[in-house]
């Protein structure tokens, strides 16, 4: 089992475990000792993970952060460790700020075994960063920052590398934050930078309130515009014959199956367009099929409502991504924009795998 497999294998656990998990300790052990693990340390090795590591922070004595992950005797990783059910935020880094400043590590770590948040010192020098310069989430795993992840291994370990990297990681983290903002509701310098740029007239409270609908309209238009793109580059791989008639699927209207009265949402389409481009690379994009429902819509494969690979509960207030679990059970995940779905192209994958291995 490689590297990514190992954290797919604990994001799974994670999942199965969670509702079972309510205290910081349960925690611990169930989830962030194994990601520990999962990273190449030897947690019952107290020369390479040490709990409660102990350090004096001027007048405070005998303050501990819950784990150091040490090399040659010195902190280069530090652990501030919560309850899965807590939702973390800065002011639970209290402790790490203070021993960021007095060892030698250049990683601190919050957690509350699901988010793990990656602080160094980019900014000022033996100040940790108010704002983490990665963060993984078991519940929405993207390969890409699992590369990044992978640096933090024993065995592949560099400071200086991890270093050059750090800075573009969060600033990119940040700019990815803020156009996922803009996307869902457009600021009023954002609307005016765009109106100026394309009108010629006073901008006028009226032409800032109608320009607001045209710049989330464009938004939409050119997300859905690369969509199509990708479904396109990925369907360029199969063969002529293949080629031909995926691309008359691509033109041609979705294969949506609705109930009498119920209407698919343009999101909905585009969430579509999304799981098809992602399964494209593994079965024919013609299999998978939208079934559209007065709460939600499920995406089917082949059309068969035993065959569920994923359900959309997108409201107008809250958008939720779903998958079913062993048991049939819906699990949620909340999500800002459909194109969020794309972190989840590795468990789609799956579900199909598993699909096709089940004889008819």
């Amino acid at each position: 089992m490689d590297f990514r497999d190992e954290v797919y294998a604990l994001s799974k656990r994670a999942q199965e475990l969670y509702e079972q998990l309510n205290t910081e300790e349960a925690t611990k052990t169930a989830l962030i000792l194994p990601f520990i693990k999962t990273l190449g340390y030897d947690i019952f090795d107290p020369l390479e993970v040490v709990p409660e590591f102990t350090s004096d922070v001027g007048t405070k004595k005998g303050e501990k952060v819950d784990y150091a992950i040490l090399k040659n005797g010195k902190p280069i990783i530090l652990f501030e460790c919560k309850s899965c059910k807590t939702d973390l935020d800065i002011t639970h880094a209290s402790q790490l700020f203070r021993y960021f400043s007095v060892t030698e590590s250049r990683f601190g770590v919050l957690t509350n075994g699901i988010i793990y948040q990656f602080f160094s010192d980019l900014e000022q020098p033996n100040r940790m960063d108010d704002k983490p310069f990665l963060e993984i989430n078991l519940f929405e795993l993207r390969d890409d920052l699992i590369e990044e992840l992978k640096k933090f291994r024993k065995e592949s370990f560099d400071l200086e590398k991890i270093l050059d990297i750090a800075g573009d990681l969060k600033y990119t983290r940040e700019v990815r934050k803020l156009l996922t903002e803009q996307f869902n509701n457009p600021s009023k310098d954002f609307v005016q930078f765009f109106a100026s740029k394309v009108y010629s007239g006073r901008l006028t409270k009226s032409v800032k309130e109608k320009f607001t609908q045209v710049v989330k309209q464009a938004f939409s238009q050119y997300i859905n515009d690369r969509i199509e793109a990708r479904l396109k580059s990925a369907l360029e791989r199969e063969s002529e014959k293949e080629e031909l008639e995926e691309k008359q699927l691509v033109e041609a209207q979705p294969e949506v199956q609705a109930d009498e009265g119920i209407v698919t949402t343009q999101e909905e389409l585009q969430g579509y367009y999304i799981v098809k481009a992602i399964l494209s690379e593994i079965i024919k994009p013609q299999r998978v099929v939208l079934k559209d429902w007065k709460s939600y819509c499920n995406v089917l494969l082949d059309g068969k409502n035993r065959k569920v690979i994923c359900r959309f509960r997108f409201g107008q207030s809250k958008k939720y991504f779903c998958l079913l679990n062993e048991k049939k059970e819906e699990v949620k995940f909340p999500i800002e924009s459909v194109e969020e779905i794309f972190k989840f192209a590795q468990q789609l994958k799956e579900i199909v795998k598993h699909y096709d291995s089940i004889p008819n």
